[in-house]
């Protein structure tokens, strides 16, 4: 009897010390940082005719995971009502809203979801797939850690660009002009500004 309750004990024992050789083992979770949209801006910009013509979304949101002693490793995700395009031009913004352009009626957000986040120095590159218009294509943002404030709901801020061809993602509309040459360029230039939220962790 003595021998059955000590071979009981003993294969309990053994079967527990991988569970908790994998709970000691395990990472714990990242920060979670919620991006402050009234603080921070997704602006574009493209050739039109001879100049540049920018815009910006008002409606967004975004979340980021990160140990802000170094970024890398971690995870960001965001989403954009493309129907909230603004150029400062209400005929223009409609158009950009149609078929022609956005087509926000079949495909009303655009997403980001990271794949890999490396920080060097101050250096930051977020790289990930972008989805617009039901495409999917992979894109590398680049830019700086801005810094990190603390206190009792830290703050932190971050730079990142990068140049999209639009036609990748089917925005296909265009007009020759008569003198050679087209009316709107296809690299369209992104430059995103975020202050990002620490949000108190789980209870």
């Amino acid at each position: 009897m003595i021998r059955t309750v000590r071979a009981a004990a003993l294969i309990a024992l053994v079967a527990a010390v991988p569970s908790a050789l994998a709970a000691q083992a395990a990472p714990a979770a990242l920060p979670t940082w919620s991006i402050d949209v009234a603080h921070s801006e997704v602006n574009f910009r493209i050739r039109h005719f001879m100049s540049r013509v920018s815009g910006t979304f008002t409606d967004w949101s975004g979340t980021i995971q990160g140990d802000p002693a170094n970024w890398s490793g971690g995870s960001v995700t965001a989403t954009i009502n493309v129907a909230s395009v603004d150029t400062r031009q209400e005929r223009r913004d409609a158009d950009l809203r149609s078929g022609r352009f956005f087509a926000v009626d079949s495909f009303p957000t655009i997403t980001f979801v990271s794949r890999s986040v490396v920080q060097a120095g101050d250096s930051l590159t977020v790289s990930g797939d972008l989805t617009m218009r039901g495409v999917t294509k992979p894109v590398v943002l680049r830019g700086m850690v801005l810094g990190v404030m603390p206190g009792e709901r830290p703050r932190a801020g971050f730079e990142v660009t990068t140049t999209l061809n639009r036609l990748d993602y089917g925005v296909m509309y265009n007009r020759v002009l008569e003198g050679g040459g087209t009316m709107l360029g296809d690299d369209v230039e992104i430059r995103i500004n975020v202050e990002a939220l620490r949000q108190p962790p789980a209870p």
